[in-house]
């Protein structure tokens, strides 16, 4: 077989702004970062970077945990590697679904022989810690598994309530945060979590590739007592953490160049601060909110239970979901997401997540949905831009 090398052009996909579920925009040090020499991941000078790279992450998980990691895979890869490594065959599981990555876990949970309890919820809406209670009352829980922040919805459950729920179970308390961390509040150690996963992609603007983990001292203990082996060989981690320990013990071939990535990402959170990173998050959210309600658009989420970095809208009447995002596409240059699942044509997900999350990129957003939907025309109001910048001068 013959194969022309010119026919292949060089990468240019154009600059875009990332405003669905995930990848975010990544900033160009980050870029820069990634492009730096690949060397051995024996490397002495690379084993520093790991290290600091561990060390940043628990300065975001805010948390103390030794076993603070970033495991080889996206996001779903870190839930596989939470959910593989601490249920055995038989073990009663209770997962709270409100979207697509609670039905993930469940079936994870089913694949692995647990026991399934599901306490579900409607979908644009947060977990009732209540119906969790009623369901784990009695029930020998190995695992009580929550998504911190549904990203197929924009929906966020609050932590505290279930951890207690969890803990009085005797259960390890598991949370999804590939969407919330570093974009709203995750105190690891305060909020009692024993187990938490993430993804470089959203609110930490890394390019996809790299989970973070970290896993509290409880869960340490379940995993070293296991009565079998890890059913997963390459998300093992008794074995990954003998290459993330002082030992440095041969496991695979670490992502040398997404580990350099992931830690100027995490440089970046530092130098901006938590607190700060935050609080432009929810700036830019309620500024978003703003916008489209004064345009005549309805958000799927009530106010007290939306994240700021997930912003689910209804489809006004009219309109056509397909031809609006790829009109953005084209025309703006403007990324948003489809719905999932029973909510697939129904709404859009717009993210504002970690380098996108930035006035410029609401206001451009506004305009061009204004623009879009009255080329179909859409009837909505005018004045989206105006209520978002409103919000914005009120702030400085």
């Amino acid at each position: 077989m013959n194969i022309d090398p010119h026919s292949f052009k060089e990468i240019d996909p154009g600059k875009r702004i990332l405003m669905g579920p995930g990848p975010s925009n990544v900033p160009p040090r980050v870029l820069q970062a990634m492009a730096a020499p690949c060397i051995g991941h024996l490397d002495p000078e690379f084993l520093g970077y790991m290290n600091e790279a561990q060390q940043l992450l628990r300065y975001v998980f805010q948390t103390k945990n030794p076993f603070t990691i970033p495991v080889s895979g996206t996001g779903s890869a870190g839930m596989e590697t939470c959910l593989v490594n601490f249920i055995e065959p038989g073990d009663t599981v209770l997962v709270c679904v409100n979207g697509v990555f609670g039905m993930r876990m469940s079936d994870l949970a089913l694949r692995l022989g647990a026991e399934l309890i599901q306490v579900n919820a409607e979908w644009g809406r947060a977990i009732d810690p209540e119906d969790v209670r009623r369901a784990a009352a009695g029930r020998d829980l190995k695992i009580l598994a929550v998504v911190h922040a549904e990203t197929s919805t924009g929906a966020c459950t609050p932590l505290n309530d279930l951890a207690d729920i969890a803990h009085e179970a005797g259960a390890l308390f598991l949370a999804d945060m590939v969407t919330s961390l570093g974009g709203m509040e995750v105190d690891i150690d305060r909020q009692d979590i024993d187990v938490a996963f993430s993804g470089t992609q959203k609110c930490l603007s890394c390019p996809p590739g790299l989970s973070p983990v970290t896993f509290g001292p409880n869960a340490m203990e379940v995993l070293q007592n296991r009565k079998s082996k890890v059913p997963s060989w390459y998300l093992d981690m008794n074995m990954v953490g003998k290459y993330w320990g002082a030992r440095r013990k041969y496991h695979h071939t670490a992502a040398v160049n997404m580990i350099y990535a992931l830690r100027e990402s995490l440089r970046l959170v530092a130098e901006e601060g938590l607190a700060k990173r935050w609080e432009r998050h929810a700036l830019n959210h309620k500024a978003l909110v703003a916008g489209l309600e004064a345009m005549g658009l309805e958000m799927l989420v009530p106010e007290a239970e939306r994240l700021p970095m997930l912003n689910s809208v209804w489809i006004p009447e009219g309109a056509d979901d397909i031809a609006t995002r790829r009109h953005l596409l084209k025309g703006y240059s403007i990324e948003i997401g489809a719905g999932l699942g029973d909510l697939a044509g129904r709404v859009w997900r717009v993210g504002l997540m970690g380098h996108t999350a930035k006035p410029r990129n609401v206001l451009l957003f506004l305009s061009a949905l204004e623009a879009t939907l009255r080329k179909q025309d859409v009837r909505i109001n005018s004045g989206g831009m105006e209520a978002a910048a409103a919000v914005y001068e009120e702030a400085w």
